[in-house]
Parts: C-alpha cells; sequence; structure tokens
C-alpha cells in the first residue's frame, strides 16, 4: 500500500458505520495483510471513533453501560462516569470494547446536587423515547472550567435484518451564565446493506436555547434547573424526530416513487397471472416471454 495507508486506514476507522467497527477491521486486516503492524499504528483513529461515537461499555460486574467520550475523558485512556461514581480504563488499540481497572472516583465540583438531579431526569428521559440508550452527564474539566455536558446515544443493530442504527445527542451548558442558555448538536446515522449499500448520516445543531430559571443555587434551585434542560432537550428531539419523519415520507412519496418507473414501456400494467401469455417485441420481432 502507499506511504499514506495509516492515514486511508484511519479515514476508515473513523467512518465505520454503527456496530460494524469489528467488521471493519477485519476487512482491513485483509487488505493490510503487507503491513500487519499497521492497525497498532493508529491508535488516534480508534480513540476518537469511540469518543465521537459515545462508545459504550460495561463496567466489570455490572450489567449497566456506561459510554466514552472526550468530555469524560481523565487522560491516558481513562474515562468517568458519574452516576457510578467510578473511572475506568479503556484500551482503544485492542479494540476490544471493555473496561478495566475500575475504581473510585467523584469528580471535584460544586455542581455535584445539579449533576445528579441532570442525571436522574436524562436517564427517566431516555428510558421514555429511546430503547437501550444509554445517558451520561460530564462534570466541569479543565479544559471547559464552567460546562455541564450531557450525553445521551441510543444503538439498534439488527444485522440478521442487514441494518443497524445509531442516535446521539450532546447538550452543554454553563449553570453560572447569564443568560442561561443550552447548545448541543444530534447526530443519527443509519446503515441498511442488504443487496446494496445505503447510509443516512445527519445531523441538527441546537443552538443557544434559553432557559427560563435561575442558575441552580441547591436543592429545589438544582432540580428546577435541571427539570428545565430537560424539557428542552425533550422539545428539540421530539421536533427533531417529527422533522426526520416527515422528510422520510417526502422522499418515499417523493424522489423514491420518481425513480421508479410507473407503468412498462406498453403504458399498461402488467398482470402477472398471466405473465406467461405475453408478447414482447425484441429486436424487431415478437417472442413469447417464457412464463
Amino acid at each position: 500500500m502507499p506511504s499514506d495507508s495509516a492515514a486511508a486506514v484511519s479515514a476508515f476507522v473513523e467512518g465505520a458505520p454503527p456496530g460494524e467497527l469489528a467488521d471493519v477491521i477485519a476487512d482491513v486486516k485483509k487488505l493490510t495483510v503487507n503491513e500487519p503492524n499497521l492497525l497498532d499504528s493508529i491508535t488516534p483513529a480508534f480513540q476518537k471513533y469511540n469518543e465521537d461515537q459515545l462508545t459504550t461499555v460495561k463496567l466489570p460486574g455490572s450489567n449497566k453501560n456506561v459510554l466514552i467520550s472526550s468530555y469524560n475523558s481523565l487522560g491516558d485512556g481513562r474515562y468517568y462516569d458519574t452516576e457510578n461514581q467510578r473511572s475506568f480504563s479503556f484500551d482503544h488499540q485492542t479494540q476490544h470494547q471493555k473496561a478495566s481497572d475500575v475504581q473510585p472516583y467523584t469528580p471535584d465540583t460544586e455542581h455535584t446536587g445539579l449533576i445528579s438531579s441532570l442525571l436522574k431526569s436524562l436517564s427517566t428521559h431516555a428510558a421514555e423515547h429511546y430503547p437501550s440508550a444509554t445517558t451520561a452527564v460530564c462534570a466541569p474539566s479543565p479544559s471547559s472550567p464552567n460546562t455541564i455536558t450531557l450525553h445521551l446515544v441510543s444503538n439498534k443493530y439488527s444485522p440478521a435484518n442487514f441494518w443497524n442504527g445509531r442516535w446521539r445527542s450532546t447538550y452543554h451548558f454553563s449553570p453560572s451564565s447569564s443568560p442561561l442558555t443550552l447548545s448541543g448538536r444530534i447526530n443519527v446515522d443509519v446503515h441498511y446493506y442488504e443487496d446494496g449499500n445505503v447510509r443516512l448520516t445527519t445531523g441538527k445543531e441546537v443552538k443557544e436555547l434559553a432557559l427560563e430559571v435561575s442558575g441552580g443555587g441547591g436543592g429545589g434551585d438544582d432540580r428546577a434547573l435541571a427539570a428545565e434542560v430537560l424539557r428542552k432537550v425533550e422539545a428539540v428531539e421530539r421536533a427533531y424526530q417529527e422533522e426526520l419523519n416527515r422528510g422520510f415520507a417526502a422522499l418515499s412519496e417523493g424522489s423514491f416513487k420518481g425513480l421508479r418507473r410507473q407503468l412498462p414501456v406498453t403504458r399498461q400494467k402488467v398482470e402477472w397471472d398471466k405473465v406467461g401469455g405475453y408478447r414482447r417485441i425484441l429486436w424487431g420481432k415478437e417472442k413469447d416471454v417464457v412464463g
């Protein structure tokens, strides 16, 4: 392969469809048999994929998923989960999608009560609207000292039916800012690959939605602010899902229907139960259609 093979393989990895990273890796190995160590050299691509896609893993001894993102990263392959109050290691290079070395961890933040309220509200929202959803609320970090981040990811994999899909939404707000606003992004990725290869990747920017309560000052203020944040999240996600449904309906009734021939060249509908008796013109001669 050319000298820029690592960049090309990194692009394949970062663009892997939902639930199909292992398949992409297997194909890459077949294509790079002459460079057996190539995958070991693109750990940053695996890390970017896992953090961008909000990859989910189970902590040892737990049946509940936690997620990985750049916002709950502690560096050196360690991440934390505020709900479980645990940190864990994740080896991107092995691609085994397993957490290890679990340790107690509590973020050092003045917003503990607000984060707890947000976790409860976000978990309730996810359970009501998404199958198999995983959520997280990330405390302010040194790189974003005043920002709380909310994540929601819902994966639906159906390889037996040749499709996989993922919903991701991420929101940010600063509880000490004035005015209080919520921003973020929703991403939808669906891949259908039976006798073909069709993929939908779309998204929506959420820009500075006004939060109509005072900042988290403890107790009732925290609960009120969490409720207002989730009210905005629920509204914007409902609106986007309705927008997607309208778009799919328009495609089905408009663009996709336009791609199909409404009638055969005879301008008459085919009566399939009588197809054995039809005749067609071929190279200027009439020939019977084999039934």
